[in-house]
């Protein structure tokens, strides 16, 4: 006969407990079942990821193509010589970034295959420390699932993570970071600190904030300092660290810079709207909650179940309604601290653009990470207030019914919402032949071109190009002054119908190679290239196509072409040469 405890708790009763038990009252059996239910669904985003990288022999990442291209000079470091391009996207990256990149090439893991592993690994830790954090401030594993969940639906949905450049460490870093904060273990948070500091040396700033903030007791509008000797020891070892750190950030100067004054992108078409690099913008709303000047604000939202982290403040007010609410941890306000610290990081950019780079990114990782909890947290009490109000057998049927649909939808949201989750913004090289042909060229030889697939070349033919748009960052004038000239240069001689023109060109600037596609001489080719179209020197050569005027480079495209396909010509700039001699 079954003794009276073991039929007692009904089987709604246990799967709640096993579900919003708050801890210490949580099964360990939950535990171990949320936290490895959110470690499948990082698992199946990142297999999802890694099935785009390997789906063709020629894919990387859009962003790959800037920051992994020149680590190729790992494996041989004869590619990529006195390359301007090259030696400035090395010059800009991390030390740490850069140095496990080194290290992973000695070993034998190339640096664009190591880009496209890395994401399901960072995903994977991200996942591990954000339930951490979860567990910390609101001890219901269930919770932890949620929080974890949208996070990674919102790193999958954009190309942060996916891009393994340095903004994809920001994540798997400030978490551990934030967790070893929370349980107070010094030596820890010092490691972390020290390691996103050679990730992603700007977020330091945000971290630097919390650490002051910390420190800091506000209750009825009074404000004191307030801290423990065990505070004492973690808050001033930690900023001591991050003081350092952003000490040596600010003394290493950039062998490219100055960093462009805000009075100089005013005057470039390249910031303004429809340029390459729009940041200033006529639109108030768009300026201020969008872009690369805002602080993203439909980054923050994605999905949009991270709008339900604006309810939590109200819920906390409720806690006789809301019966979990008392579980919330009074460390929860670290979450606000992540977001005064973003706020006063982010309004210091636009105050002192671009030293302290776009002020986007002061906000747009951390309100994320913010939002996540905070919908996670919202998203257990209200379900629980919804099982509790759910308790009469009429009623529990259709909470259990709106229980089931809200499930449904916030697990197969992203694939909802949109055709290609999850988002890994690959690019495919489309002219394998072409790679081929500029492989078999000396490794220092320069191409000279203006279509896109120049973007490519670098990654997947190994060899250097005088300019394309994917390299096009405008943020250190002592590169982007060099670059800008070579682009006007190169489409002034590309369509000028003076030789001598392009033989000055193809002279002063080295070229050896001059990849030009077949379309390339009719008006449409420039009018509708974004990229080019804010040129003088684009509207001119427009002027002359429409006016019947031929480029003189034209009329050599059949003698010097020594490689096509159906769409390009690769010239060969010492036929050019030789025929303008005789």
């Amino acid at each position: 006969m079954s003794s009276p405890t073991s039929v007692s708790i009904p089987l709604s009763n246990r799967l709640h407990r096993f579900c919003m038990a708050p801890a210490p009252s949580t099964p360990k059996s939950a535990v171990i079942f949320w936290f490895s239910l959110s470690l499948t669904f990082a698992a199946i985003y990142g297999i999802g990821g890694l099935q785009q990288a390997f789906s063709a022999d020629l894919v990387v990442q859009d962003d790959a193509r800037q920051h992994v291209f020149w680590m190729q000079r790992f494996l041989d470091p004869g590619l990529f010589p006195n390359d301007l391009i090259a030696d400035y996207f090395q010059s800009v990256a991390p030390a740490g970034y850069a140095l496990l990149y080194r290290f992973m090439a000695a070993v034998g893991i190339a640096p664009l295959l190591l880009s496209k592993l890395l994401p399901l690994l960072l995903g994977l830790i991200t996942t591990i420390f954000c339930f951490g954090v979860t567990m910390e401030l609101f001890p219901v594993p269930f919770a932890g699932f949620v929080a974890s969940l949208l996070l990674n639906q919102s790193l999958w949905m954009q190309d942060g993570l996916i891009s393994a450049t340095p903004k994809a460490f920001v994540y798997p870093l400030f978490l551990p970071l934030l967790y070893y904060f929370l349980q107070k273990n010094v030596v820890f948070t010092g490691i972390f600190i020290a390691i996103l500091g050679l990730f992603y040396p700007q977020y330091v700033l945000i971290i630097a904030v919390i650490l002051i903030l910390q420190g800091i007791e506000w209750k009825s509008w009074k404000i004191r300092i307030k801290l423990t000797r065990q505070d004492i020891n973690l808050l001033g070892i930690n900023l001591a660290i991050a003081g350092l750190i952003l000490v040596i950030y600010a003394l290493t100067s950039s062998d490219f810079g100055p960093t462009i004054s805000a009075s100089q992108a005013r005057q470039l078409p390249e910031f303004l709207s429809g340029g390459r690099s729009q940041f200033f913008m006529d639109d108030a709303w768009a300026f201020w909650f969008h872009g690369r000047s805002g602080i993203a604000l439909s980054a923050i939202l994605t999905p949009v179940f991270m709008a339900l982290g604006f309810l939590l403040p109200i819920l906390l007010k409720f806690p006789k309604v809301f019966i979990l609410v008392s579980a919330v941890s009074a460390r929860i306000r670290i979450l606000l601290e992540i977001v005064i610290a973003a706020f006063l990081m982010f309004f210091a950019a636009h105050g002192l653009l671009f030293k302290l780079h776009l002020p986007s990114r002061y906000t747009q990782h951390s309100l994320r990470m913010v939002m996540a909890w905070a919908a996670a947290i919202a998203i257990t009490i209200l379900l629980d207030a919804l099982w509790r109000w759910g308790q009469s057998v009429p009623k529990k049927i259709t909470a259990g019914i709106i229980s089931g649909l809200l499930a449904i939808a916030f697990l197969f949201y992203p694939q909802l919402a949109m055709n290609n989750f999850p988002w890994t913004s690959y690019e495919r090289g489309e002219q394998p032949e072409l790679y081929a042909f500029l492989q078999q060229q000396p490794s220092d030889i320069l191409i000279a071109s203006l279509a896109e697939e120049a973007n490519n070349l670098p990654t997947f033919a190994h060899r250097s190009v005088l300019a394309a748009r994917e390299y096009a960052i405008p943020y250190h004038w002592g590169y982007y002054e060099r670059f800008r000239n070579r682009l006007q240069r190169m489409i002034q001689a590309q369509y000028s119908p003076n030789m001598g023109d392009v033989v000055v060109f193809l002279q002063e600037n080295g070229v050896d190679w001059w990849l030009i596609e077949k379309g390339a001489f009719t008006p449409g080719y420039l009018s509708y290239n974004r990229w080019l179209n804010p040129y003088a020197v684009t509207q001119e050569a427009i002027a002359n196509l429409e006016a019947g005027i031929q480029p003189a480079i034209a009329t050599l495209m059949t003698q010097c072409s020594r490689f096509e396909t159906a769409d390009f010509a690769v010239l060969s700039a010492d036929c050019i040469l030789t025929v303008q001699q005789d």
